[in-house]
């Protein structure tokens, strides 16, 4: 029997048994479909992780209270409150003697806020900062003005609202933002009411950078977060913007000069501060989502082994159900290398049929997780590969001829006379 012959009985044998083959296919069609998808989310991850670097330039670097591994997140991400930056440290980072290549830097404190205008109230996170914010982290206003270094400075009772807040207090209202006041008000904070602060300005819309939403914020002068809504006189960073990502390691090492002489520190060992290039970070962050990537996508092989697995136990049934039929193509002639060939191809055509469903529903579970992220205000990209595609492909197409092979070869090597007189 030639292949095409050979092709078309497989898929008789296939047809006839409807539910069964379905079950046979299932655990390649999962395993497929999840190698499919992981790559995909894989990619979309990567295109998020490198389009923060975009946003907010590869020259930056950020210092954080505490010191730790240079490979590992900050000391106070574990929910201790450092207090070993302060408004000086910021203040001896901006003499360019001693730090030549810093072209802007800005001192931080964050949290959160209610902002309330007329009767609408809306929860949402704040920033202290001064004048430099915009030209550091690369945003731009829309609307008026932000803070000059006079209001930074002397802590004015201003505000300036992300595209988001200003959305959702402003919007269908007919009222421009700039000049009116809300009032803000945190859990840290007394006064009573909250806060009176002009709006002067409306930021850019920019969305979310290093998984921090920009929109969804208020940013206030360094003096109003510090004093009067946090009530602390340390910072819980300070941002630095270098003038050329060339200068980037000089530039550490002139951070770390300055702050081990104002913390009195003598070796970098004991410092009490991290210093962050924002590169590097992302790094990080690539590093974990591709070992987690890596994790999946085994856990995706073990779900093409246990289909394979299935297709090893379906296929040495199918050969005792057929070992009068193997007998009678025997007797007429078959040879060994025929029926081998049967039960391989058979067995070939179930994973390819379980590849392309597993392809069709991975591309598609990829493509709504990608538009989910984008609600979501991320940069995802739909990114479906050739390469992964045509691996897919060819993985489950190994699995059938690996799995099926056993099948086969018992199949060929049954007596005919013992095979008709099969029970």
């Amino acid at each position: 029997m030639d292949f095409i012959g050979t092709i078309k009985l497989v898929f008789r044998t296939l047809l006839a048994r409807k539910g069964r083959s379905f079950l046979t296919i299932l655990g390649i069609v999962i395993g497929v479909a999840g190698v499919i998808i992981i790559i995909s989310l894989g990619a979309g991850a990567q295109s998020l992780i490198l389009g923060q670097i975009t946003k907010l330039g590869s020259n930056l670097l950020s210092v954080q209270p505490g010191k730790s591994n240079e490979k590992g997140p900050p000391a106070q991400v574990f929910g201790v409150t450092i207090t070993s930056l302060v408004n000086e440290d910021a203040n001896a980072l901006r003499n360019k003697s001693q730090v030549p290549h810093i072209q802007a830097l800005t001192g931080l404190v964050m949290g959160s806020v209610s902002v309330t205008w007329q009767n609408k109230t809306v929860d949402t996170n704040f920033m202290g900062t001064d004048y430099n914010f915009p030209d550091v982290l690369n945003t731009s206003i829309r609307l008026g003005q932000f803070f000059d270094q006079q209001q930074g400075d002397g802590g004015a009772n201003v505000v300036v609202l992300g595209d988001t807040v200003a959305s959702e207090i402003f919007d269908n209202t007919g009222v421009n933002p700039v000049g009116q006041v809300v009032k803000i008000r945190s859990s840290a904070q007394t006064q009573a009411g909250g806060i009176p602060l002009r709006v002067i300005g409306v930021m850019a819309k920019k969305g979310s950078a290093i998984f921090l939403d920009f929109d969804d914020q208020v940013y206030l002068p360094l003096a109003i977060g510090q004093q009067q809504i946090l009530g602390i006189h340390y910072l819980r960073a300070i941002d630095i913007k270098v003038d050329s990502s060339n200068n980037i390691d000089q530039t550490i090492a002139d951070v770390k000069n300055v702050l081990n002489q104002q913390h009195h520190i003598r070796s970098d060992d004991n410092a009490d501060y991290t210093v962050r290039n924002i590169a590097d970070a992302i790094s990080i962050l690539s590093t974990i989502t591709n070992a987690l990537r890596l994790f999946l996508t085994a856990m995706a092989a073990l779900a093409l082994i246990v289909g394979g697995i299935g297709i090893l136990n379906i296929m040495l049934a199918t050969v005792a159900e057929r070992t009068r039929e193997i007998g009678l193509r025997k007797a007429v002639g078959a040879t060994n290398g025929a029926i081998m060939r049967q039960f391989l191809t058979e067995a070939g055509v179930l994973t390819f049929l379980g590849g392309i469903i597993g392809i069709i529903i991975g591309t598609v579970v990829s493509f709504l997780a990608s538009l989910v992220m984008k609600s979501l205000g991320y940069d995802w990209a739909f990114v479906i590969s050739i390469t992964s595609v045509l691996l897919a492909i060819g993985v489950s197409i190994l699995t059938g001829v690996i799995f099926g092979l056993y099948p086969a070869l018992k199949a060929s090597k049954l007596n005919p006379i013992d095979a008709l007189r099969y029970e």
